[in-house]
């Protein structure tokens, strides 16, 4: 028989570091793709035609690069997210565990640069 209260007894003895935050994070980042997704897909198909020249035009357009860089970058972190919770809940050996996730940050964080950096090109004219 303890003394402790049934709080006392259970603080300390699971994970409370970063998980509902993440949580939350997930849950709005998948929120802002819901607008985002459902604005390039009907922008797509209201464009005349789907050839370079045409998306290319559009693309250049101050909003429209806009919301398809933050369209790229939602899209990018809610991924990475969802990966993340993965690695950390299939892989158990911490060095492997720590290994993946950088792996997965690096290569999250070129591809969306990658996306990003794309649009900031044509939208910039080059």
């Amino acid at each position: 028989m303890s003394l402790k209260s049934p709080l006392g007894r259970v603080l300390g003895t699971g994970s409370a570091k970063e998980g509902s935050s993440r949580w939350w994070a997930e849950r709005l980042s998948a929120l802002a793709l819901i607008p985002l997704t459902l604005w390039f897909l009907f922008s797509l198909l209201l464009l005349p035609e789907l050839d370079y020249l045409t998306v290319r035009t559009w693309m250049s357009v101050p909003m429209t690069s806009f919301l398809a860089v933050l369209l790229i970058a939602v899209l990018t972190y809610h991924s990475y997210l969802g990966t993340l919770v993965v690695v950390e809940d299939y892989v158990h050996a911490n060095g492997a565990k720590l290994f993946l996730s950088l792996l997965l940050r690096f290569g999250y964080v070129l591809c969306g640069g990658a996306g990003i950096f794309a649009i900031l090109r044509i939208a910039f004219g080059s």
